[in-house]
């Protein structure tokens, strides 16, 4: 039983120290999205749709309905990093409810380093790779609708 506790506090303590660094590296917003990350999921028969993969080797995929004025469904999934996750959920945000015309002028990795209060060098690829498929995805929207 004692070492159940010893252990329980060696854990607690670490995950302490481990915050205290992410902390010091990330603001609240980008904690926040890591945390509890928005719209992470696949939407199904999406009307835009679109899979990139990053210089860094993850890959990010958006979905995106529509109600024809504007972007009524916005999802992501990707099997990239923690900062990955963060900024497909900011790019998701900058777009829902949107049209796509005030979305396509939102959508830049550097709207999304701003919202998020910037990331380190070494994590701004990451919101590359989230403009850079949303802006796909509405591509491909645009691309489907023109077809039809």
């Amino acid at each position: 039983m004692a070492k159940d506790k010893d252990v329980d506090k060696f854990a607690q303590e670490l995950q302490k120290q481990i915050m205290e660094q992410i902390r010091k590296r990330y603001s609240e917003t980008v904690i926040d999205h890591w945390q509890n990350p928005r719209n992470f999921r696949k939407i199904e028969n999406p009307d835009g749709y679109a899979k990139v993969k990053g210089s860094c080797g993850d890959t990010m995929e958006m979905y995106l309905k529509t109600d024809k004025e504007n972007i009524s469904e916005c999802g992501f999934q990707t099997d990239g990093c923690g900062t990955s996750i963060v900024c497909g959920s900011v790019a998701t945000e900058l777009a829902l409810n949107k049209s796509f015309i005030q979305a396509l002028g939102l959508v830049s990795a550097d709207e999304i380093l701003k919202r998020l209060g910037g990331l380190p060098q070494s994590d701004v690829h990451c919101a590359q790779l989230a403009a850079e498929t949303l802006r796909r995805a509405l591509a491909d929207y645009l691309y489907q609708k023109r077809a039809q």
